[in-house]
């Protein structure tokens, strides 16, 4: 298997958090500005930076910060639920 550039680390790249941060900016900007009012002003400016953070988003292309793991092989351990339905033989 080849090796990523990222050993062992999931925290993803500081442009795809800047991306990410932007896009909950906004979400919390639009969010408290529905709960107080509305005030509709400020839902559409919190919709705006969203968008803003999206287009950060694909420009980053925050979706190559994902790190593919090599598959793992877990056994599985048998176990009984109460509600599976067993035939009960003596």
């Amino acid at each position: 298997m080849a090796q990523s550039g990222h050993q062992g680390s999931h925290a993803g790249s500081a442009k795809s958090w800047l991306a990410v941060i932007v896009i909950l900016i906004g979400f919390t900007i639009g969010g408290v500005a529905l709960t107080l009012g509305p005030n509709w002003l400020f839902v559409w400016i919190g919709v705006g930076i969203c968008a803003v953070g999206g287009l950060l988003a694909l420009a980053f292309d925050i979706f190559s910060d994902v790190i593919v793991d090599a598959p793992r092989d877990i056994s599985v351990q048998e176990h009984h639920s109460p509600f599976e339905h067993r035939s009960i033989t003596s």
